[in-house]
């Protein structure tokens, strides 16, 4: 283990390698006390590489899920495998976090007071990437979503769809292996939501990024390689035929 604590083989190749894969067993995750059962033994496997969506009534368990994945949260059972290893194995869940995963919300969670370019950069500030390297890495990303003349820009002074936009540039700016999208077209317009999700699919082809995506729009989820259904914190379909 790294001084840093982070396990061998914990960060991936500096080039654009292949997917994460994700194997979920029976997890299981409540709140409050055990009050609320978000979700009650949900079985997943994505392969590396594959872009899948998932869908579900509202409260049925979909973004825990996600924060799971991430590993922004531990289950209180069942067992969560990436790339064949137990979760538990990687000793510094943000560190791996930070090299493999990028995150985009339903609504983009930007620094109001930073602009675009700062906003994009706020990923890479943990990866010990050089100054001139990660100047490069943004400018390339906001260009990427096609917000190159906006990079100057305080983010409270972009449009909503704009702000979208950065919040891709910014999930995509570290060359991510795993891509979580929680409902990232629910705030925008149509033509931009069209938009990141091309985004995002596009990326994941190039790369070869594993992409999950929580939608509650059917049109969205039909672009992706396969559609799970979640309720009552279950998978009541995996979507293999």
């Amino acid at each position: 283990m790294s001084d840093d604590g982070v396990l061998p083989g914990d960060r991936p190749s500096r080039q654009n390698g292949p997917g994460v894969a994700l194997s979920a067993s029976g997890l299981c995750r409540s709140f409050d006390g055990g009050l609320v059962c978000a979700l009650a033994g949900a079985d997943l496997a994505v392969g590396a590489g594959e872009r899948v969506a998932i869908t579900g009534p509202t409260g049925c368990g979909k973004t825990t899920l996600l924060s799971l994945l991430a590993l922004l949260e531990r289950p209180d059972a069942g067992e969560l495998l990436i790339d064949g290893r137990p979760c538990a194995a990687i000793r510094s869940p943000e560190r791996w976090r930070a090299e493999n995963v990028g995150i985009v919300f339903q609504l983009h969670h930007l620094f109001p007071h930073l602009t675009a370019a700062e906003n994009v950069a706020v990923p890479l500030s943990t990866r010990g990437v050089s100054r001139s390297s990660a100047r490069q890495m943004v400018q390339a990303a906001i260009g990427q979503v096609g917000l190159g003349n906006r990079a100057a820009t305080r983010a409270s002074r972009l449009s909503g769809g704009e702000r979208q936009l950065v919040a891709v540039a910014r999930a995509l700016v570290g060359a991510p292996r795993l891509i979580l999208a929680d409902e990232p077209t629910g705030s925008v317009d149509s033509a931009t939501g069209a938009r990141v999700v091309q985004l995002l699919l596009d990326y994941s082809a190039t790369a070869g990024a594993t992409l999950v995506l929580v939608t509650h729009e059917a049109a969205v989820a039909d672009r992706l390689d396969r559609v799970v259904a979640m309720r009552d914190g279950r998978i009541v379909d995996d979507g293999r035929r």
